[in-house]
């Protein structure tokens, strides 16, 4: 413990082996934290963890039970028990009149669009959003977190908008003007850097459970809903009679011409030689089944191209580390999501440098024989930094490949010191085959797929470093490689800013 009796710190960085004051480390990144000092105060403590990392917004805590502590008999009938009033009156907000608002602004508006995040389902409200979305007939467009809510060929889909979008996502979004966002806290990943740019000419309401997601748009909505996604779903449904049947036929048609002249995975993605990882993704959705569960692994193309690119269908769960992107999360991630299925068939995209973090893990799918397909891109290392240290330092890698101090190991070797199967990929030429043949081994199969080493991310949006080392981007909208300017133009409905 590092406290005196008294509550004071002791003052020491550490005290004994594995004792540091992990309650002040973790309490910015937790709903809760707490060191148990007390074993009878330990029922109390428990259930209140566990009552606000489900409620609002869910969240992790943290209890911290010192080895003593553990080993103190208790009596469990005697216990104090925690009671969620003592936490004060729950915060509501009458949902009537702003589910009425927003349905008066739907009925008036000519290109809606419905903007849904992980919230909807965190509350639990898929099914209310369904009905919600056949109820307005209106195109739906989704976070990363949100890409298995809605599959990629379902008619209302509208591509996953941000600032690495398929252009037709972000030409969706920035020409509406009725944006309704549910359950997705906007950060400037999809927003842009300008969030007063985003859908511009557009009524926007936001609903969100955590108020300091809606205020961190600095006053840019024009609705402003701090509630549960599936409260307020639930209320639009609770006044559907009020909804108004319009034509939106040229509206719906654009946003499906847009993504049918701007897709994501083109010939040049597909012709013979190293991987594409574009390709690999469109290619794997054809061949997984809808209810087999996706992993993306760690930060940068499994991510940023693999996750970008890939088309949901319905019944899959896709799965990936988007808050942080955290290296390593793909092989233990994916022993989670297979067994959490019922032993599924779980297909994971990572990159060889975050592979290895915990590569550990093999052991473990190997120990349980379960049905994961690793699919690890084969790029030399960290091919986002070195993307990132080009872009935005026009420098040299470091410590990103094999000639600037990094190297990994021969990926088929690893899987056979661990008894797994290997397969290698290091032509894309008949891909669907390969892939077929990799998903059809039974048992764990790890499979090397050597890539484009430095494929291009795109489109993106690209930013400029000022004299001053500030950053300046372009409008949501305007995405590099840029159009011509004739074509962009006839693209844009809102006028651009410049």
């Amino acid at each position: 413990r590092m406290f005196k009796p008294d509550g004071t710190p002791l003052g020491v960085r550490q005290l004994g082996p594995q004792e540091i004051d992990i309650v002040s480390i973790v309490k910015p990144l937790t709903k809760y934290a707490v060191t148990i000092e007390d074993p009878e105060s330990i029922r109390y403590h428990l259930e209140k963890a566990v009552h606000l990392a489900l409620t609002g917004r869910p969240g992790p805590v943290w209890i911290d039970i010192p080895i003593d502590v553990q080993a103190a008999p208790i009596d469990c009938d005697t216990l104090k028990s925690f009671d969620p009033a003592e936490l004060g009156a729950h915060s509501t907000v009458d949902l009537t009149p702003l589910a009425r608002e927003v349905i008066e602004r739907f009925n008036a508006s000519e290109r809606p669009l419905l903007m849904i995040g992980n919230g909807v389902r965190l509350a639990r409200a898929v099914p209310e959003w369904r009905k919600v979305v056949d109820l307005l007939e209106i195109p739906t467009a989704a976070t990363w977190c949100a890409s298995d809510i809605i599959s990629s060929d379902d008619p209302l889909f509208a591509g996953r908008p941000g600032s690495l979008a398929a252009r037709g996502a972000n030409f969706t979004i920035q020409n509406c003007d009725f944006l309704l966002i549910l359950g997705a806290r906007m950060d400037n990943a999809l927003t842009g850097f300008a969030p007063k740019n985003l859908a511009r000419g557009a009524y926007k309401a936001m609903v969100d459970v955590d108020a300091a997601e809606i205020a961190k748009l600095n006053g840019t909505l024009n609705t402003e809903i701090c509630a549960d996604a599936g409260d307020f779903l639930r209320e639009m449904l609770n006044q559907k009679d009020t909804v108004q049947k319009k034509d939106r036929s040229a509206w719906k048609q654009r946003v499906k011409d847009w993504q049918e002249r701007y897709p994501l995975v083109t010939e040049e993605h597909r012709k013979p030689g190293p991987v594409s990882i574009y390709n690999l993704a469109e290619t794997l959705s054809r061949e997984v089944d809808p209810g087999d569960g996706v992993v993306s692994g760690s930060s940068g193309s499994g991510i940023e191209i693999f996750i970008f690119t890939y088309p949901t269908r319905a019944g899959q769960r896709v799965f990936h580390t988007a808050g942080l992107g955290s290296m390593g999360f793909g092989l233990p991630a994916s022993i989670a999501v297979s067994v959490a299925l019922g032993r599924r068939r779980t297909i994971c995209v990572d990159g060889d440098g975050g592979f290895q973090f915990n590569i550990q893990e093999l052991e473990t799918v190997a120990r349980l024989n379960l049905p994961c397909k690793f699919f690890v891109l084969n790029n030399d290392g960290y091919a986002s930094i070195r993307a990132s240290q080009k872009a935005y330092f026009g420098q040299s890698n470091i410590g990103a490949d094999k000639t600037t101090g990094l190297t990994v190991p021969d990926l088929s070797k690893v899987a056979c010191s661990y008894g797994i199967k290997s397969v290698v990929i290091d032509d894309q030429t008949e891909l669907q085959a390969q892939i077929r043949r990799v998903l059809d081994m039974p048992g764990p199969v790890v499979c090397d797929v050597r890539v484009i080493p430095e494929e291009v991310r795109g489109p993106r949006l690209s930013s400029k470093q000022l004299p001053d080392g500030s950053f300046v981007s372009k409008p949501l909208e305007d995405l590099f490689p840029f159009l011509p300017r004739e074509e962009f133009l006839a693209n844009m409905i809102v006028p651009p800013v410049d």
